[in-house]
């Protein structure tokens, strides 16, 4: 019992996400962080300060680290919530930590579970929709909540590792479920950034742009290319037809995110990599892989890469 009420947690990638479910999961497990230096010199000079509906204080219980030299031996778990452009990258240098124990990615975009899986053979996949965000150095505060957590296994023999890993976030206040389909969830949630947010991107425009006439014969058809994909690739998603999943985006989605510019928008403006290449960029590639047509999947990602190769361009 003891094993499982405190257990040692590595977060590879702790941004706005990471340092969020390090704080909340200090409470139950010994939690180190692999964070930016001045995240690390701030939460080691006074500690990790949340606000926000996770509660609001100065949280102790998270070490922070800034390489795979400072990691503990007997690591138990391993979350990453590295942005997916830096998966890769990151389960590199984490490789020799990361192989033999299971890995769980919260990380946006489809396809970082398959770069994961090269590391190790337990991975489990997970999606989060509570908002999250970086205040300052070792600060964070989570703004609200609109689902639970959910987890699945995407590869290997993780079932009792997923039982456990829900039962401790579970106990350390998250409200978090055990997902019946991950592959489907991540495309569910994938959907929305498929159409949107290089659009928006591109134009500079929150994502009420979408419902512009001419802009939503775009999306409409990114859509129904996603669609025939996911088709091709197995995937049930919660709606029949892409033309049913395009009735809730136009009548639900595109509306309450009317004045929202999306996330990719920012990475655009502030000249960071995107993760295109997890969005439009994966669906064009797969749709090689099926010989299925992606044209405008191919399009939208190929103006993203541009932009994002040309950041001083007029």
């Amino acid at each position: 019992m003891e094993a499982l009420q405190r257990p040692v947690i590595l977060i590879l990638g702790a941004g706005a996400v990471g340092l969020s479910f390090a704080g909340r999961l200090a409470r139950v497990a010994t939690v180190y962080a692999a964070c930016r230096p001045v995240h690390a010199g701030a939460i080691r000079e006074r500690g990790l300060v949340m606000e926000g509906v996770w509660g609001t204080g100065t949280v102790k219980g998270v070490t922070p680290i800034t390489g795979p030299e400072e990691v503990p031996a007997g690591v138990d778990y391993i979350i990453i919530t590295a942005k997916g452009t830096d998966t890769l990258a990151i389960s590199r240098e984490y490789a020799g930590v990361i192989r033999g124990r299971p890995v769980a990615s919260l990380q946006n975009g489809i396809g970082n579970e398959d770069i994961i899986a090269r590391y190790t053979d337990t991975v489990i996949g997970g999606t989060v929709t509570t908002n999250f965000s970086v205040v300052g150095p070792g600060h964070v505060r989570v703004l609200s909540e609109s689902a639970p957590a959910c987890f699945g296994v995407w590869s290997g023999d993780g079932g009792e590792v997923l039982d456990r890993l829900i039962a401790i976030i579970g106990s350390a206040g998250i409200p978090v479920e055990v997902s019946p389909d991950i592959r489907a969830g991540k495309w569910t949630k994938a959907l929305l950034n498929i159409a949107v947010n290089p659009i928006c991107a591109i134009l500079r425009a929150p994502v009420g742009a979408a419902a512009d006439a001419d802009i939503r014969e775009i999306v409409t058809a990114l859509i129904r290319e996603t669609f025939a994909i996911a088709g091709a690739e197995g995937v049930r998603l919660p709606w029949a037809t892409a033309d049913d999943y395009l009735a809730h985006l136009f009548g639900v989605q595109v509306p309450d995110f009317a004045a929202v510019y999306p996330s990719m928008y920012y990475d655009i403006t502030l000249g960071r990599q995107t993760e295109i290449d997890l969005l439009n960029g994966y669906v064009a590639r797969l749709g090689e892989r099926h010989g299925i047509p992606t044209p405008q999947n191919q399009c939208i990602a190929g103006l993203v890469r541009y932009i994002q190769a040309h950041p001083d361009a007029p």
